[in-house]
């Protein structure tokens, strides 16, 4: 949910009105909570928070965006809304699921538009023998996160609220694989965590970029990975360079850099990396997912004091994994009276609260329990 509209840097000369301050604050707050509309290099994207089969309130607001970033507008809208000759097929939202062909049709790339004759690819769930290498592994659960595509429609098609016990975002997970629609960054990252559990060997965690570009701030997150001291990365973007690294890195900070060239390659500056700590293997865990143990704000740190702050996130994971996390984590089985929250009730205590984190290059204490003139185009990652 990036800002809209250019900001300056923390401790800058000029200081934000009041009101563009507190926006700025709201905004955060709701990237921290992942429970509100978000934003996209200043333009609006949405989150389907009634479930499937998509309502109608939700599908209309899909319909007024494709009338609002089509060429054609509001014509090609009307034009698959009255076609009466689209495919049918059996799916888990078969009364919909013309209906979904057509949206699809008009909003995603051209390689991507479906004849009527057409049938709708659902990819396989990637499943390994025992011998198969972690790095293949790796690669058949990213090619099956491409294969899901990259969703173009402006609605997040699967809600996730970041304060959710994993367990609950694991069924969720779960949910992805069944309905197997186009995904976005971060529902990439839970889809990664779910296929890779049983990878008891591969050390998971969140990694989150914050780029600015043309007046506007953008935000990415992928699925840290690190398999016999090499790093790499899952997920989704709508840029190649910015999704799959294959472990090879031999450190957190080469990883990092990678990333941040790949951004400077699409004229976009980071300006802020967030790092999460390890995810549990137990799918049912009631733990949240700790997304930002190390905020590290690039505008405040020299390039050798981000490396080692980089360095110094990476011996943390080392050493909680080599220590341990305490008693085993409660789950289903073991801890009846938790559960993961349903839509509406109160969120669990956040760990990580706002008051929790320390500014640039700074770490939470360790819970003891626990170019171009392009003005005016936008180039979105």
């Amino acid at each position: 949910m990036p800002m809209p509209g250019g900001g300056g840097a923390a401790g800058a000369a000029r200081r934000p009105p009041s009101g563009e301050a507190a926006a700025a604050r709201d905004e955060e707050q709701q990237e921290e909570e992942g429970e509100e509309d978000l934003r996209d290099g200043g333009v609006p994207f949405f989150v389907n928070r009634g479930g499937l089969p998509v309502d109608e309130p939700t599908w209309e607001r899909m319909w007024r965006h494709v009338g609002r970033i089509h060429p054609e507008g509001e014509r090609v809208a009307q034009r698959i809304r009255g076609a009466a000759d689209l495919p049918k097929v059996a799916y888990s939202n078969e009364d919909k699921l013309p209906r979904v062909i057509g949206f699809l049709s008009c909003i995603l790339p051209s390689q991507l538009i479906l004849s009527n004759s057409s049938k709708i690819p659902i990819p396989s769930v990637p499943a390994f023998q025992p011998s198969t290498p972690i790095p293949e592994r790796l690669e058949a659960v990213q090619r099956y996160i491409r294969e899901l595509q990259y969703n173009h429609t402006g609605t997040q098609f699967f809600e996730i609220k970041k304060s959710r016990p994993l367990t609950g975002l694991m069924d969720l997970a779960k949910e992805m694989t069944k309905e197997a629609l186009p995904i976005k960054c971060l529902e990439a990252v839970i889809l990664g965590i779910y296929l890779t559990n049983n990878m008891t060997t591969l050390d998971r965690f969140p990694i989150s970029f914050k780029t600015h570009f043309s007046g506007n701030y953008f935000r990415h997150i992928v699925l840290g990975v690190n398999f016999g001291g090499r790093y790499g990365a899952l997920g989704i973007s709508r840029r190649e360079e910015l999704m799959y690294k294959a472990p090879v890195f031999r450190t957190l900070s080469e990883l990092i850099f990678d990333f941040e060239e790949a951004y400077r390659r699409c004229w976009h500056t980071l300006k802020k990396v967030k790092l999460g700590h390890c995810v549990s293997h137990d799918p049912h865990s009631v733990e949240q997912i700790e997304w930002k143990h190390s905020i590290l704000d690039l505008d405040k740190l020299t390039r050798e004091d981000f490396r080692k702050e980089l360095e110094r996130h990476a011996r943390d994971m080392r050493l909680k994994i080599g220590k341990g996390t305490g008693p085993p984590s409660p789950t289903k089985d073991r801890k009846k009276d938790v559960s993961s929250p349903q839509r509406g009730q109160a969120s669990p205590h956040r760990r990580n609260s706002r008051g929790d984190r320390r500014p640039s290059g700074e770490k939470k204490p360790t819970d003891s329990k626990a170019m171009p003139d392009l003005n005016g185009y936008q180039i979105r990652v």
